[in-house]
């Protein structure tokens, strides 16, 4: 049985509310039979997915005016997933993707908070080459960059799960990483674009990172904000 304190919040799109249960802070922890502890995850990182970071926040606001009419996506490492609930919400054709088995928990019930269907999700690891999750015409993930051997695992991850035409959104705090991430996908054949948000009003804080886009094959059009 989990024991950790949670907290209640409520994200504000235009005049839409998304109703959020998420780890009260980033310093909860509840992992009595190992289950964490055996797939990798330290006490040190296990909170990590549980609350709502500022590029999750971002890429929300994106996904609130993005165009999905016709998209299968994929949100790849979505943790709490904000922008998975925002496109749910949006009877979007979302799939979420974590690693964390605390993470598909949180989903369904922040789903049933906001009174929509469950969104599909699969427990993943990028390492596990044995992992297929289908073709996706677009592919999401806020703050997934996090450390140096990311780089190769989630580009390999993308490009197997990329449709012929496929676009890539990704917000990236800046954490030093996402250069040799884009010369990467830039290798594998995507065209690569970047640029800071045009508004962040609704972040405490000036957001200091980056939205980066890849594209595979043909352009979709779509607006990105």
């Amino acid at each position: 049985m989990s024991h950790f304190r949670v907290r209640y919040q409520t994200f504000e799109f235009d005049k839409t509310d998304i109703h959020v249960r998420t780890l009260r802070d980033n310093q909860e922890f509840s992992d009595d039979d190992d289950v964490a502890l055996k797939l990798g995850i330290s006490s040190a990182v296990w909170p990590l997915f549980g609350v709502i970071w500022p590029s999750g926040e971002v890429l929300a606001h994106l996904m609130f005016d993005y165009q999905v009419e016709g998209l299968k996506i994929l949100e790849v490492g979505c943790g709490i997933g904000l922008a998975s609930l925002v496109l749910n919400h949006r009877l979007a054709n979302i799939t979420a993707t974590d690693y964390h088995p605390e993470a598909a928990g949180f989903l369904n019930t922040n789903a049933l908070l906001n009174g929509d269907r469950v969104i599909p999700f699969i427990r993943a690891s990028w390492q596990d080459t044995s992992i297929y999750l289908g073709k996706y015409d677009c592919i999401i993930g806020s703050d997934i960059l996090y450390e140096r051997f990311h780089v190769d695992l989630l580009a390999t991850f993308i490009e197997k799960h990329a449709a012929d035409s496929c676009s890539v959104l990704l917000v990236d705090p800046g954490r030093g990483h996402h250069a040799p991430f884009s010369k990467k996908m830039i290798a594998m054949g995507y065209s690569h674009h970047q640029r800071k948000p045009i508004t962040t009003y609704y972040l405490s804080v000036p957001f200091k990172g980056q939205i980066l886009t890849y594209q595979k094959g043909s352009q979709k059009s779509n607006a990105v904000y």
